[in-house]
């Protein structure tokens, strides 16, 4: 089964739509990561933050309040109208809710939490329900009216791509006729200080895959894709090509060293879509900028690709956005594809040049950098995340 893309909406550090962060990313613009306001552990971090304002929920949703709600509501104005079709098509109970977050409403929880030890109790502002991993799926499937399948995944890094498989299960098997799928975190210190903690940030720009890589940097962000079996009508069609998924299990928080599992995943998506290793045309790598992960992914790849493929990350445009990475970056592999990018240009890899000699080289791309003039094109995302869980997706031109 074909499982089509045919709708996107997006907000991160690149910007609040398609055209600007089409724009940004082609451009490896990292403007977006500005000091956060506020010190870390005694250090001041770079953040992915979403500039500007963000729309308010609406009143009956007020219960879910929460940034990580508004950011959501932000990328799905976006395509209301291709969902509002959707559900005159389908019927609002053929529509189901995948979202994937790690953070959801952590920090609202957090500030109420703090108000209640120095007040003695929680504002009135707080509700249990915003910090609940599923309270993404419920506020979209409440403020839209669809009664299809609504839930949350929350598979660290991983969760927002593992959302775009399960939406394709859930047409695949004849549960729904389109799904509203993909992902959203929302900065927080708590999810600062917890990779502080971890001595896994770094205090400048982050750097993949270079021999003075240091950590990372942290992001925000959300991707909500409109997947149906449809292709689109008056518009070329982008299609989920293939899809894999592991769990090593190796450690809590670093990745098995050989990239074991992270080949199993590559293998699996190629296999599902029915493709060679050399017809992949780019690879979105997961590229953290920390030791053990680049070590593991540069191995993964270099002994899938032995003649190389051009690859890049693009963690240093938007920090990493945890649960929702995988279905953003999953969105720059969509705008790579799409009318935004007339000339096939590649989203470059930002860095310092400086190649650490125990890594197998990679392809990686500098400016100038196109895909091919003529043929189906096919683009791979990876995704890699706390417990040896391990995720690939391919997107490209719908057969």
């Amino acid at each position: 089964m074909t499982a089509y893309l045919n709708a996107l909406g997006v907000i991160c550090a690149l910007g609040h739509d398609q055209a600007e962060v089409a724009g940004r990313l082609l451009q490896g613009d990292a403007s977006g990561l500005r000091p956060y306001p506020r010190a870390i552990a005694g250090r001041t971090l770079l953040a992915g933050s979403v500039a500007g304002g963000l729309p308010p929920l609406p009143d009956a949703n007020a219960a879910l309040a929460t940034r990580n709600n508004q950011l959501l509501l932000a990328a799905a104005r976006q395509i209301e109208a291709p969902i509002r079709q959707a559900i005159a098509d389908f019927g609002a109970q053929r529509i189901g809710v995948v979202l994937g977050t790690s953070t959801s409403g952590v920090a609202e929880a957090a500030a109420g939490i703090a108000a209640h030890v120095r007040q003695g109790q929680l504002p009135a502002s707080y509700h249990y329900g915003q910090q609940e991993l599923a309270a993404p799926a419920a506020f979209l499937a409440d403020w839209l009216g669809l009664g299809g399948p609504a839930y949350g995944i929350s598979t660290a890094c991983t969760s927002s791509g593992r959302a775009l498989l399960s939406a394709r299960r859930l047409l695949a098997s004849g549960v729904c006729d389109a799904v509203l799928c993909g992902g959203v975190d929302s900065l927080c210190e708590l999810t600062l200080e917890g990779f502080s903690a971890l001595e896994a940030t770094c205090e400048g720009l982050c750097n993949p895959f270079s021999l003075n890589r240091g950590g990372i940097n942290i992001g925000e962000g959300a991707a909500l894709f409109l997947m149906s079996r449809r292709p689109n009508a008056q518009a070329p069609s982008i299609a989920l090509l293939g899809g894999g998924a592991s769990s090593d299990a190796h450690h809590i928080s670093a990745p098995e060293p050989t990239g074991r599992g992270a080949l199993q995943a590559m293998r699996q998506a190629l296999a599902q879509a029915g493709l060679a290793p050399e017809q992949i045309d780019y690879l979105n790598l997961h590229g953290t900028a920390t030791p053990h992960n680049d070590a593991m992914e540069s191995a993964a790849v270099a002994t899938l690709f032995p003649a190389g493929v051009p690859c890049s990350s693009t963690k240093p445009l938007t920090g990493h956005t945890l649960g929702a990475a995988g279905a953003l970056e999953a969105a720059f592999c969509w705008l790579t594809l799409s009318a935004h990018n007339p000339s096939g240009a590649l989203p470059p890899h930002r860095w310092d040049g400086q190649s650490d000699p125990a890594l197998p080289r990679l392809d990686l791309v500098g400016p100038g950098r196109h895909l091919p003039p003529q043929g189906p094109r096919r683009l791979m995302s990876n995704s890699f995340a706390f417990g040896g869980n391990n995720l690939c997706l391919i997107l490209g031109d719908a057969p």
